[in-house]
């Protein structure tokens, strides 16, 4: 394969992907806004939290040679990468500190941030430990 044919597929399978995962973002983002009682931004917490378990579970299975470069691609950087919210959740932080709520912000950084990790962590030892 030409190396620019590869660069049109490999951004096709972005391009795809990314549609996929930020309409399951608007979709998801608003069910769970829409039952929340608080002023936290627990849809966006959800999204990139669950995100962050998902992209472990892709890289799990990359790493074992399950997934393909172009699956990596198309799930990661694509549905994965319109999935997760990362722009959303630092506007929301600084709109929570320029209310005056530097606790919620606070919060809301580590928790994310936190949580996030241990998510990723989660989802790769859930493969590995699943494909031992």
């Amino acid at each position: 394969m030409k190396v620019g044919a590869e660069i049109v597929i490999n951004v096709l399978l972005v391009a795809i992907g990314g549609a996929l995962g930020a309409g399951s973002r608007y979709l998801l983002g608003g069910w769970i806004q829409s039952r929340a009682s608080s002023t936290f931004p627990w849809s966006t917490f959800i999204i990139n939290v669950s995100g962050a378990f998902l992209i472990g579970i892709v890289y799990g299975f990359v790493e074992r040679g399950i997934l393909s470069a172009n699956t990596r691609l198309l799930l990661a950087t694509g549905v994965l990468g319109g999935y997760t919210t990362f722009s959303t959740f630092s506007f929301e932080t600084m709109s929570l500190i320029v209310s005056g709520s530097k606790g919620m912000a606070l919060l809301n950084t580590i928790g994310q941030t936190v949580i996030g990790l241990i998510a990723v962590f989660s989802g790769l030892i859930l493969v590995r430990s699943a494909m031992a």
